[in-house]
């Protein structure tokens, strides 16, 4: 719990936490597994919502595999630690959170994501943004690093190492994936102020 109101105390200050070691051996092995079982299920991502929702090209080039806590039990342990962390930030920063949504993203050589905010025109539910990196290998150069806007106008980038997590404000943060140079993987997701339909309909 020490370390739970470190990150919560960094986030609420900085409007973002990077935390190594996120997840232990068990899980990111159980997940780099299913990541690694379901990847020619991954479809191709867009941007926006509902009726707004397209492919760009030039703007996304991830693939992604949207997850569903019935379907995918295999992720149970995943799951479990996605109830901690909801109860944590109900707990000590009263966001009255009460849903999520969390897909897997692949990003192959050469795919990006242009400068953005996790938060839609028309819907605007999503509070708080987690990402778990999976790759097992990644070194300088590899590309696809998150770059985050800073409110003083600085960046920070966040190298995508093996179980590193960053957790941000999805409304106030812009950020962007920078090219990669070979294959990047993450679990990427949000905590939601309100539940919602599975977040592929959505964007």
């Amino acid at each position: 719990m020490e370390d739970w109101l470190a990150w919560m105390d960094e986030l609420s200050q900085k409007d973002v936490v990077i935390i190594d070691n996120f997840i232990d051996i068990q899980l990111l092995e159980d997940i780099q597994s299913f990541f690694a079982a379901h990847l020619n299920a991954f479809s191709k991502a867009g941007i926006g919502a509902l009726d707004q929702h397209v492919i760009r090209k030039d703007i996304r080039g991830d693939f992604t595999y949207w997850l569903d806590r019935k379907r995918d039990t295999d992720l149970k342990l995943f799951w479990e630690l996605v109830d901690e962390t909801i109860h944590v930030y109900n707990r000590y920063c009263y966001l009255g959170l009460s849903g999520f949504e969390f897909h897997l993203a692949h990003y192959p050589k050469g795919g990006h994501y242009d400068k953005h905010l996790d938060q839609f025109n028309n819907r605007n539910n999503r509070t708080i943004s987690v990402v778990i990196y999976l790759n097992k290998t990644w070194q300088k150069g590899d590309g696809g690093e998150l770059e985050i806007f800073l409110k003083d106008d600085s960046t920070l980038v966040v190298e995508p190492v093996e179980a590193r997590c960053v957790m941000f404000k999805s409304a106030t943060v812009p950020h962007r994936v920078l090219a990669s140079q070979k294959p990047r993987y993450s679990l990427t997701g949000w905590l939601l102020q309100q539940p919602s339909a599975l977040g592929q309909f959505l964007g």
